[in-house]
């Protein structure tokens, strides 16, 4: 059965109580959240534009820049407005929103990184099949179930969270609603609920993790048959992804695979997954793959010079 809540809105702390702290990470912040829009807008623009970039890796990648924006966008714009906010409040609604949203975009993410391990795989270990196996069809049902993936995730988080009663404190302190910290406020035991809601997130984040270290795993292996210019190309389309991976997965395992306490760290940690890792993915894509660099560098001379083929 549903609880009544007697809290109609959560306060914030935030990341620091100091003003002048505040004002600085204000413009940090706004300098991050623009370059994670247009850095992965940028890239999605890039693949849409170039017939250089039809391959599946291409495909997942701006659809993963996609929901770098669309993950960012949940948690970075009301950091940013709150650091300037002498009160910094969200309404219960609200948190439950964003609560939702931050799962969705962050389990699509998980899903999707893991399907372009799958792709990764096909392309080096299958590669005469690669175009059979990764065809257009497939693609599109294997974008679909990372979307229905993230959105299965969020609904039984969110399904979990709701049932708790919010009927005294209401102080949140973190910078976004965030289920740890939620827990903490529920006026009932959560023991049980905080299990339950280690096991989805973290479940999750665990298995994933081990899908891609096997296919990366046996990736390697398998290129131990290859020539060494052969092994050096797999390698470095390889090394962009499992950059990507550690950087992600790292701090959610740690956030969401524990007792459900919250540590005076989660911020910083928090900080890595919600606005570092969205801003790092087009550098590391774009920066370590010469076909991005070669499609970006035609699309730029494109736009300078509308006459030039």
């Amino acid at each position: 059965m549903a609880h009544t809540h007697n809290v109609t809105e959560f306060i914030f702390l935030g990341l620091s109580p100091n003003r002048d702290v505040q004002k600085v990470c204000f413009v940090i912040f706004l300098l991050l959240y623009t370059a994670i829009v247009l850095g992965n807008f940028l890239i999605v623009l890039i693949v849409l534009a170039s017939r250089s970039l039809r391959s599946p890796m291409y495909f997942f990648l701006s659809y993963l820049s996609f929901v770098e924006i669309c993950y960012a966008s949940t948690t970075a714009p009301k950091l940013i407005s709150d650091l300037l906010a002498e009160r910094k409040a969200i309404s219960l609604w609200g948190c439950m929103t964003q609560l939702f949203f931050i799962h969705f975009f962050g389990g699509t993410e998980i899903f999707l990184l893991t399907v372009m391990a799958y792709d990764r795989y096909v392309a080096i270990c299958k590669p005469l099949n690669y175009t059979t196996i990764m065809n257009r069809q497939a693609c599109a049902v294997l974008v679909g179930v990372a979307w229905l993936g993230g959105f299965v995730h969020s609904f039984t988080q969110i399904l979990l969270t709701f049932r708790l009663p919010f009927c005294g404190p209401n102080v949140i302190d973190h910078y976004f609603c965030d289920l740890l910290p939620l827990l903490k406020l529920a006026c009932s035991d959560t023991f049980l609920i905080g299990l339950l809601i280690v096991v989805n997130g973290g479940t999750l984040s665990v298995f994933c993790f081990l899908i891609l270290l096997t296919s990366y795993v046996v990736i390697l292996l398998h290129l131990r048959t290859r020539s060494s210019e052969g092994r050096r190309k797999a390698l470095s389309t390889c090394a962009s992804h499992i950059t990507v991976v550690i950087l992600f997965f790292g701090p959610c395992i740690f956030i969401y695979l524990r007792p459900s306490a919250t540590l005076p760290v989660d911020k910083v940690v928090a900080i890595f997954y919600t606005v570092i890792t969205p801003l790092l993915n087009p550098l590391i894509y774009s920066l370590r793959n010469a076909e991005v660099k070669k499609a970006m560098k035609r699309l730029w001379v494109r736009a300078m010079r509308p006459d030039w083929k």
